[in-house]
């Protein structure tokens, strides 16, 4: 599936006639590389203060970005895989959504704060793209304006986020066999822990899932180590068995 970068469209476009130009096309024999090209550059013409969109695909705890609309999004999106931190691994690994208003003063992911706010990246929105009882991988939005994701700007994101997963899991049905599914079981896996982790910590901190996610992320940081990682450690000491490996399989 080669990796496609979507241009943006001349005029900003209502998000009826985005979701109708997305319903015509045909997820059966498109590649997938190209309806997610699509959903980016439809998001980045629909959301209001969207200016760059990337879709993140994980296979594991590995990401890569299939689509994208322009170079700033694979530069922010690439440094996170090599950093192994952010809000789009956070948020393609979970399932959450990770918004950030601000990277000058968000103090969760520092690197890629830093590295945003230098490129004059003030906001960023992560949306996980589950299905049942799976992630296959994120939407991303960056903004150059602070505060540019409100709750409805959020929910319309949100619904360009399914159409990705719905995308991805029609792949993997159309071709069952093929290494995509195997993708997206490593995918589902991951989830599971994370899961597993955040109800864990909202049991011992009397907090909400959103804490408790919050919390995961922060010690994710501070260890300096991959969220899915510490949430297996963490599922590990509460269950008294060794923490599963990256297929899930305990070790």
């Amino acid at each position: 599936m080669p990796d496609t970068s979507s241009d943006r469209p001349d005029r900003t476009m209502e998000p009826q006639e985005a979701f109708l130009r997305l319903g015509r096309l045909d997820l059966a024999s498109l590649p997938l590389g190209e309806v997610l090209g699509q959903i980016a550059g439809l998001a980045k013409s629909t959301v209001p203060g969207a200016d760059e969109v990337s879709v993140t695909l994980m296979d594991g705890d590995k990401a890569r970005s299939i689509a994208f609309t322009g170079q700033l999004a694979i530069h922010l999106d690439e440094r996170q895989y090599a950093t192994g931190f952010g809000p789009c691994l956070d948020a393609s690994v979970s399932g959450d959504t990770i918004a950030i208003q601000d990277t000058r003063a968000d103090d969760r992911y520092p690197d890629f704060c830093a590295l945003a706010s230098r490129a004059g990246v003030r906001s960023s929105l992560s949306i996980g793209m589950p299905v049942p009882q799976r992630v296959v991988g994120g939407l991303n939005l960056y903004a150059f304006a602070t505060d540019a994701f409100d709750d409805t700007t959020v929910d319309l994101a949100r619904a360009f986020a399914d159409y990705g997963a719905v995308a991805m899991l029609n792949a993997a049905l159309i071709h069952s066999k093929t290494e995509l599914a195997v993708h997206l079981e490593r995918a589902m896996t991951s989830r599971s822990v994370i899961e597993q982790a955040k109800g864990i910590l909202m049991g011992r901190l009397g907090c909400d899932a959103d804490a408790a996610f919050t919390e995961l992320a922060r010690r994710s940081q501070h260890a300096n180590r991959k969220l899915r990682d510490l949430a297996a450690d963490i599922v590990a000491e509460v269950s008294g068995g060794p923490a599963p490996d990256r297929d899930g399989q305990r070790s």
